[in-house]
């Protein structure tokens, strides 16, 4: 079999052979020069092309290197975050801060919005004046606090209601101070829950009766701070009686005031608790005292006033208790004024109140441990059309003041309210009020107030 492949292969060569010795020459030698030539010049081009691809090439790995470095650097810029670099965030309102959270500022404020409509007997009119409707601005307010390198708060509030500017808080503290919390300018003196209580937060369109002895913003320098793993708070303070402007010019008005709270009892981060506290201030008037009281309602008269009498020395004892169990909330407070006057006999007078509300849809009242008041509530779910209720909050109150003692006749006035609260979401809510009030031996008004409440 191999014998026979063999010798047909060489039959084939041999006729391949043959048949290239018979072709002619088909080219000269200037067709075979040309044809080199065009050899030459196409390696030429093929040359060009590749440096020209070798060049982009390296250019395309230059720029990707580039933006390498560029992606890495942005990672870095932004991992590496600069400590003076401003952050803005919201968190129940605006707030700014440094990266290194050395600087930081809230700005805020508040707007009230009032209906009122009234009813009074004949015997009230006569007595007190005829009491008209109205709606009106309540407050209108703007702040802006916070705090510097840590150890440093600031805090400055104007309110623009009632056609005027009046200073509110104008402070600052030190956090670290050797004895607690230090505080200096215009600000609140710790006293009555109620009172210390932000009016963003407050259960009722007003506060209560008993509120017309519970001073109210001066000018001073007041240590406050916790104890007992934040189970008790403390404050005492010097203050001088100022304007609305914190002004003042006079021999007197010096008052030292102080207040502890304390929670007997605190269970899952405030869903159950029960507050207590007392307070009391030691007060030297410009001469003059006088205590008087609307019934829980903005833009009507004072129903009890005892006017003003000459004293050099007054004092005030409150007493506060408050119990939270979830939705269930219980307050109450007593207060007492005692007034030494100069021309007649020493006159004391009391007032108290005691509240309850309940939340339809589950919420409760938050509750501050740092400064032992309530504070913001938050809907579980806030109202939209289709979606959430927001939060319902059912209240009743009653409270009595009495401002009648020995020769001096202010009058003794009794409240009773109710009412709903609808908070669409936390920075938004309205409020409505129906409130009966009786003044002692001179007859009885019955209000009712809406309030629209908005904050940041």
């Amino acid at each position: 079999m191999d014998t026979k492949r063999m010798s047909m292969c060489g039959t084939l060569m041999g006729i391949l052979l043959l048949t290239v010795a018979g072709w002619p020459v088909a080219c000269g030698a200037d067709e075979l020069g040309e044809l080199k030539q065009q050899l030459e010049d196409q390696k030429t081009r093929s040359a060009e092309l590749e440096d020209r691809i070798n060049q982009l090439e390296a250019r395309q790995k230059l720029k990707e290197r580039s933006m390498s470095e560029e992606i890495a650097a942005l990672k870095d810029s932004q991992g590496e975050e600069s400590p003076t670099n401003l952050q803005a965030y919201w968190k129940d309102g605006l707030r700014f801060k440094t990266a290194d959270d050395l600087f930081q500022l809230r700005i805020g404020g508040r707007m009230m919005f009032d209906w009122l409509w009234i009813g009074e007997d004949d015997d009230i009119k006569a007595g007190i004046g005829e009491q008209e409707d109205g709606v009106g601005f309540r407050r209108v307010r703007f702040y802006m606090g916070g705090s510097i390198y840590e150890n440093v708060d600031y805090m400055l509030q104007l309110d623009f209601a009632g056609g005027g500017t009046a200073l509110k808080d104008a402070y600052i503290g030190l956090t670290d101070f050797p004895l607690g919390k230090l505080r200096m300018g215009q600000f609140k003196e710790p006293f009555s829950l109620e009172e210390l209580t932000s009016s963003n937060y407050m259960t009722f369109v007003e506060r209560a009766v008993p509120n017309a002895f519970a001073p109210s913003r001066s000018v001073g320098f007041m240590l406050h701070d916790v104890a007992l793993d934040s189970r008790m708070t403390w404050a005492a303070g010097l203050f001088r009686d100022t304007d609305d402007t914190g002004f003042d010019m006079d021999d007197g008005g010096y008052n030292l005031t102080g207040r502890i709270t304390g929670l007997p009892w605190y269970k899952d981060k405030g869903e159950s608790l029960l507050h207590l506290g007392v307070a009391y201030s030691h007060r030297n008037p410009d001469e003059t005292v006088r205590y008087r009281a609307r019934p829980e309602a903005p833009m009507i008269d004072r129903f009890v006033d005892t006017g003003t009498t000459d004293a050099d020395r007054a004092t005030l004892l409150g007493l506060e208790a408050a119990w939270v169990a979830g939705p269930v909330s219980l307050q109450t407070e007593y207060m007492r004024a005692d007034a030494d006057r100069t021309g007649g006999s020493d006159v004391d007078f009391s007032a108290y109140y005691a509240q309850a509300s309940y939340f339809l849809t589950g919420e409760r009242r938050p509750y501050s441990t740092s400064s032992g008041t309530f504070g913001l509530v938050k809907p579980k779910t806030n109202f939209r059309f289709g979606g959430g209720p927001g939060a319902w909050e059912l209240k009743a109150r009653y409270s009595s003041i009495d401002l009648n003692d020995k020769d001096l006749r202010g009058g003794e006035l009794d409240n009773f309210s109710a009412g709903v609260n609808w908070y669409l979401n936390p920075n938004m809510r309205i409020m409505w009020d129906y409130i009966r009030t009786d003044v002692d031996d001179m007859g009885q008004a019955d209000i009712l107030l809406m309030r629209l409440h908005a904050f940041f």
